[in-house]
C-alpha cells in the first residue's frame, strides 16, 4: 500500500509558538517553504483558508509556477463562492499545476469564524450544503454537455464549463470531519477523508465509520484516510521531550497569537475529542502525546508525536497498519521542521512500507506459484485417472472379445 506525506504550504514563518517577522503574505518565505518539502521528500502541501488569510488559490497559483512535482491540497469554504465560479478555480489551477490539484473542503466547525464571511448555516445545514457543492463541482469538472441543477442550497440552468483539469476524470477531493453528518457527507463524496491524530484505537473506529458511510451511500470503493500530527523529533529521547515541554510552556503562555485563542468550548466533533482524549491521560500508544491539544483548546491539528526519528516513524507505521495511506505534519518552527521530519523521518518510514510490500509481493508469488503447482498436480492426477480409466475399459472390452470368441 503506498504512503503519502502532506506538509503545510505556509505564507509566512509564524506559528502558535512565534511571531511572523513579515507579511501575512511573505512571497520569498512562501516558494523557501514549498521548494523545502519538494526537496526533501513531500508529496504535496496544503494551503490552508482563513477568514482574514491570503487567498489560498492564489498562493497554490504561485507556487505551482515555480516550484515543480509538487502536489497542491487546496482548502476551500463553499460559503465564500457559488460552485459553479469555484469549479472553474480549481479547473484553471489543475491546468497551470500540469494536473498537481487535490481540493479539501471545509464545511466549517466555528459559528463565530464561519461568521465572519456571512456564512449563517447550523453545522448539520453546512454538511447538506457541501455534499450539495462537492456533486456540482464534481459535475462541472466532467460534464462537456449543459446541465441544470435544482437543489437545496443552489439552483442554475443550462451551465457547462470551458475549462478542465488536467486529471482525468477529475481531480481527488478531500474532506474532514468527526460527526455523523461529516461521515454521511464525507463518506459519498470524499475520495480522500481527514482525521485528526487520536490514539490508535480512536482512528481505527472513525476508519470504520468513514467506510460504513461510504457503504451506506452505495459506494463501491471507500476513501483513503489521512490522519494529521505535530511531530517533535530530535537526536534522542530526552531531548524530544525537553523541545516538546517547551513548546508546551509557550503554548500555555498564549503563544504568539492569544487572540486567536477559543474563549469557549469548541463547536466542532474533532476538537472535543481531541480535548476529551487529552483529558484521560498527556501520553498514548507509542508516542502520541496530548497536552499541545488542550492547551490550544482542541484546535485543530494539535495532538503531538515526540521522540527520535526512529520513534516517530515506528508511530506513524502503526497509522499506516491501521491503512491510513496519507500522512500529515507540521512542526511548530515550520521551515526547519519541515526540512527535518523529511531528512530523518520519511525516509525510515518509507524504507520500510517498500520493504513490507516487497515481502507481501515475494508471498503473493509464492502463494501463485503454489496455487499453480497445485492445479498442475490436479490436472496430472485428473489425466492419470483418464488413462486409467481408459485402461480398465480396453481390458474389459478385450476380455469381452475374448469371451465371445471362446
Amino acid at each position: 500500500m503506498p504512503v503519502e506525506f502532506l506538509g503545510i504550504g505556509g505564507t509566512n514563518d509564524g506559528s502558535e509558538t512565534s511571531p511572523r517577522s513579515g507579511p501575512s503574505f511573505d512571497k520569498q518565505y512562501t516558494l523557501r517553504l514549498a521548494r523545502a518539502h519538494q526537496e526533501h521528500g513531500w508529496d504535496r502541501v496544503l494551503f490552508a483558508y482563513g477568514s482574514g488569510s491570503p487567498d489560498p488559490a492564489q498562493v497554490a497559483a504561485y507556487v505551482a509556477s515555480r516550484v515543480e512535482d509538487l502536489g497542491i491540497l487546496l482548502a476551500h469554504r463553499p460559503n465564500v463562492s457559488y460552485p459553479t465560479y469555484a469549479l472553474k478555480t480549481f479547473a484553471t489551477l489543475d491546468q497551470i499545476s500540469d494536473g498537481r490539484l487535490t481540493v479539501h473542503f471545509i464545511t466549517g466547525g466555528n459559528d463565530h469564524e464561519q461568521g465572519r464571511e456571512g456564512d449563517r448555516l447550523t453545522k448539520d445545514e453546512r454538511y447538506a450544503r457541501t455534499g450539495e457543492y462537492i456533486r456540482i463541482v464534481k459535475k462541472g469538472w466532467t460534464s462537456r454537455e449543459p446541465f441544470d441543477h435544482e437543489g437545496a442550497h443552489y439552483s442554475f440552468r443550462d451551465f457547462v464549463s470551458d475549462v478542465f483539469p488536467v486529471q482525468r476524470p477529475r481531480p481527488q477531493v478531500s474532506f474532514g470531519g468527526s460527526s455523523p453528518a461529516a461521515y454521511a457527507a464525507g463518506g459519498a463524496e470524499a475520495d480522500v477523508y481527514c482525521l485528526w491524530g487520536e490514539p490508535l484505537a480512536e482512528t481505527a473506529q472513525q476508519i470504520a465509520s468513514v467506510k460504513e458511510a461510504a457503504r451506506a451511500a452505495g459506494r463501491a470503493d471507500v476513501p483513503r484516510i489521512q490522519v494529521a500530527f505535530r511531530p517533535i523529533i530530535a537526536p534522542t529521547e530526552e531531548l524530544a521531550w525537553e523541545k516538546a515541554h517547551r513548546i508546551l510552556g509557550e503554548l500555555r503562555q498564549g503563544g504568539a497569537n492569544p487572540r486567536r485563542r477559543p474563549s469557549g468550548p469548541p463547536q466542532n466533533a474533532g476538537s472535543r475529542r481531541l480535548l476529551e482524549v487529552a483529558a484521560r491521560g498527556e501520553r498514548h500508544d507509542r508516542a502520541l502525546w496530548t497536552p499541545t491539544a488542550a492547551a490550544t483548546g482542541g484546535a485543530g491539528n494539535s495532538t503531538a508525536l515526540v521522540g527520535t526519528p526512529e520513534t516517530v516513524a515506528r508511530a506513524l507505521l502503526d497509522y499506516y497498519d491501521l491503512g491510513v495511506e496519507i500522512l500529515s505534519a507540521r512542526g511548530y518552527a515550520i521551515l526547519d521542521d519541515a526540512v527535518d521530519f523529511g531528512r530523518h523521518v520519511i525516509p525510515l518510514v518509507r524504507a520500510e512500507v517498500a520493504r513490507r510490500d516487497a515481502e507481501r509481493a515475494a508471498r503473493d508469488q509464492a502463494t501463485r506459484t503454489d496455487h499453480d503447482e497445485a492445479a498442475r498436480t490436479d490436472r496430472g492426477d485428473a489425466t492419470r485417472t483418464d488413462h486409467d480409466d481408459a485402461a480398465r475399459t480396453d481390458r474389459g472390452e478385450a476380455g469381452r472379445a475374448d469371451h465371445d470368441a471362446a
